[in-house]
């Protein structure tokens, strides 16, 4: 019975593997967002964005007209016809569709340099979250309350130490679960934080945990995090030393930080999914990585670089992406 649990397993582990399906347009995408088994967006430099309605087999793709200097480093998707974007650069730009793409709308638009989004996430259909990188020792954080139609500063976004940032790498390093709002950064130093999104803000405060991942250049820290119902795993490293492992994952239990795993993925990973029960999948440029220990132990599954992998919202689907177009999916 041992030997024949032993071949489940090794066949298992075996299955696990991303394969290639239609490559968009020569562009860089960082910008996932998987609805449901079928239906997902993606978004990337060059003013591009894709839409699928069969699982990623087949994408439409656009240059949004007027915007196609814009790099959309993320994207958040409700259905097949309403999805909000987000540009990284000058001018930091907040667009919306309600009817699939045909048309969009600019919600939030900002000319100043020292503005530079990072990424989006939505509590729900409604209550949803822009970070951007620190202005005036504190991190931009706009919040929307009507599916972003409209965007506000946060009354009270979190402060900043001195040289630490937020990572534009996958859309990641803010995340949500519909009651705790996550931001994972880097730089000079690399922490968590943490708050709780029904709390009254004005008074509220910030949970903060520093991180032991990689830190103290511009190119190093946490890029992404992601979580179950146990504990909430944190990924990261040095984008310009994509080989070096030591230091790039860790599990956060609440305020308790776990040690680092003890086989950590195979080099620098720029975002990281919840899979199901101790599954995660984890990417970048480095390759892809599975997890099915919550975190302890990890295996290269492929060495193709990517920078962004989600799971759908509603459904099984996994979905990966990277530069000069590339879409894959995750296959169990």
């Amino acid at each position: 019975m041992l030997f024949l649990l032993l071949i489940a397993l090794k066949n298992l582990l075996q299955a696990q593997s991303v394969l290639p399906l239609q490559e968009g347009p020569n562009c860089s995408i960082r910008g996932l967002s998987v609805v449901n088994k079928r239906i997902a967006w993606a978004s990337g430099s060059k003013g591009q964005v894709g839409l699928t309605k069969d699982g990623g087999k087949t994408w439409k793709w656009q240059q949004i007209k007027g915007f196609g200097q814009s790099d959309f480093r993320d994207v958040e998707a409700f259905s097949s016809r309403e999805a909000v974007i987000m540009s990284s650069g000058t001018p930091a730009l907040i667009l919306k569709t309600k009817d699939g793409g045909t048309s969009w709308q600019t919600k939030f638009r900002q000319n100043d340099k020292a503005y530079f989004l990072d990424a989006l996430a939505f509590a729900d259909d409604r209550h949803g979250f822009a970070l951007g990188d620190p202005v005036a020792g504190k991190f931009l954080l706009l919040e929307t309350k009507d599916g972003g139609e409209s965007w506000n500063p946060m009354l009270n976004s979190p402060t900043a130490l001195p040289g630490e940032a937020a990572f534009a790498a996958s859309g990641t390093c803010i995340s949500t679960n519909g009651k705790t709002l996550t931001i994972v950064t880097g730089g000079k130093v690399s922490r968590m934080l943490m708050f709780e999104i029904g709390s009254k803000q004005k008074n509220a405060k910030w949970q903060t945990l520093p991180l032991p991942l990689l830190q103290g250049k511009d190119s190093q820290g946490a890029f992404s995090s992601a979580r179950n119902k146990k504990q909430q795993l944190v990924v990261g490293g040095d984008y310009q030393d994509k080989q070096r492992t030591d230091s790039v994952v860790c599990a956060v239990s609440g305020s308790l930080l776990a040690n680092v795993s003890a086989r950590p993925p195979a080099g620098y990973q720029s975002c990281v999914a919840f899979i199901k029960g101790n599954i995660f999948i984890s990417t970048g440029t480095s390759g892809s990585n599975i997890t099915t220990d919550n975190g302890k132990t990890w295996r290269q599954i492929d060495k193709t670089s990517y920078n962004v992998c989600q799971k759908a919202k509603r459904g099984r689907l996994v979905l990966l992406s990277g530069d000069q177009g590339k879409i894959a999916v995750y296959k169990n």
